[in-house]
């Protein structure tokens, strides 16, 4: 197996859905056309963004299948994130993502039923990456989401000898001094890729290389900047940038995240639809409000022109 290193700007794309709620498979090759055209060269597909766990386990199938078609013959490759409460349904799907050619895998911590020991979490991980075993693993360390939560350099000690295919942490997580040791164990031998977006120019400043999050699908633009910035020395301009994501996000979160950033998704001449419950979709009201505060900001000018506002574009999904 060869290692490999998640460098700038990953995307956790959306799953895109129908106006009745199924997959719309059709869009993964727009998100793909987006994705490229904004100069992102990783996806990380069935992930939080990607709604995974509200997906059943031959929809995630048919998603993974279909991003590795839409991918085939560009530059992109694909980072498939496993994970779920069902050791038997993520060891499945990490078997199909290796057989499709994805470039890496990743899972979660089951979190219903919660391993209570570091050498249990260590264990399933095992298990899941032993069914993918030329196809570089990762752990998505997300407490806030899981209620999980174990020393990451604890587990990347722990695991480098049981997991062979083990290449490091997705780690959305706010502990930075864990993040720092992170990075150092066994000498950098570890692809440590940050996973909080409004945090990014501290990771980055703390040796971090690579970020995987759902901004950077609609306001690429703003955290490369950022990261232009931040390489040639400009710190306060890569602050400032830092500063207008973590306001974009801020905005978003007052709406529900995932769901309004499914909707300038849309503005942008992607259609990924709504989300599924318990998610609750922005009103048509809420759309125009939004869309009124991003116009207000400026937003648009960051990334591409969207299409012209309209009743269909506002309505509720």
């Amino acid at each position: 197996m060869n290692k490999i290193k998640l460098t700038g700007l990953v995307a956790a794309t959306h799953t895109p859905f129908k106006a009745d709620g199924s997959l719309n498979l059709a869009a993964v090759e727009r998100q793909v056309e987006h994705l490229l055209r904004h100069g992102l060269a990783t996806a990380f597909v069935c992930g939080s963004t990607g709604e995974s766990q509200l997906l059943s386990f031959d929809e995630r199938r048919q998603l993974t299948q279909r991003w590795m078609e839409a991918v085939r013959g560009t530059p992109l490759q694909v980072v498939v994130h496993v994970g779920s409460n069902c050791l038997s349904d993520t060891k499945a799907l990490a078997n199909q993502a290796e057989k499709l050619g994805a470039a890496a895998i990743s899972t979660i911590a089951p979190y219903y039923f919660k391993p209570r020991s570091l050498e249990s979490l260590v264990e399933w991980c095992a298990a899941i990456a032993g069914a993918a075993p030329q196809t570089p693993f990762y752990f998505y360390d997300v407490p806030g989401l899981t209620n999980v939560s174990f020393s990451m350099p604890a587990f990347l000690a722990q695991a480098a000898d049981r997991i062979p295919t083990l290449n490091g942490i997705k780690f959305t997580n706010s502990d930075l001094m864990a993040y720092q040791l992170c990075l150092r164990a066994d000498n950098g031998t570890f692809d440590i890729p940050w996973g909080i977006d409004e945090c990014m120019l501290a990771a980055f400043a703390l040796g971090g290389t690579g970020a995987v999050g759902s901004t950077y699908n609609f306001s690429a633009p703003v955290f490369q900047e950022l990261l232009a910035a931040f390489a040639r020395g400009d710190l306060r301009k890569a602050q400032a940038h830092q500063r207008r994501g973590t306001d974009l996000i801020q905005l978003l979160m007052g709406y529900g995240y995932l769901p309004a950033s499914k909707v300038i998704m849309k503005w942008l001449g992607v259609d990924v639809g709504g989300c599924r419950q318990p998610l609750a979709n922005l009103s048509t009201e809420q759309a125009a409000k939004l869309r009124r505060e991003l116009e207000a900001c400026g937003f648009f000018e960051w990334g591409q022109k969207p299409k012209a506002a309209s009743k269909a574009s506002l309505a509720t999904y």
